[in-house]
């Protein structure tokens, strides 16, 4: 028995809704990961003061490191608003500051 048009459809409606239940999934937890380093960025901003405040000049593996990421953030906004289908560091490599 050949499969119907609607059995066609509903397999391709079934493959779509576990795509986005997995999409979900995934932006679960890069949310998680975004609280983490917002603590990150807090610490790493903290430690950069304060070696300002000493040193008189900034930190330049802090400041890169900074850098590095502000593009993480950039990268895990897009893809948690759909604005990008690539998933942002583990599923990727880390974003280089050059």
């Amino acid at each position: 028995m050949e499969p119907t048009d609607k059995t066609t459809e509903d397999n391709e409606s079934q493959s779509g809704t576990s795509a986005t239940w997995m999409r979900g999934l995934f932006m679960l937890v890069v949310i998680l990961a975004f609280g983490v380093a917002q603590s990150l960025l807090a610490v790493t901003a903290i430690a950069q003061f304060l070696w300002l405040l000493f040193a008189k000049e900034p930190n330049r593996l802090l400041a890169r490191f900074g850098k590095s990421l502000a593009l993480w953030f950039a990268q895990t906004t897009a893809f948690l608003c759909c604005a990008s289908e690539e998933k942002p560091f583990p599923w990727a490599d880390w974003p280089r500051a050059d």
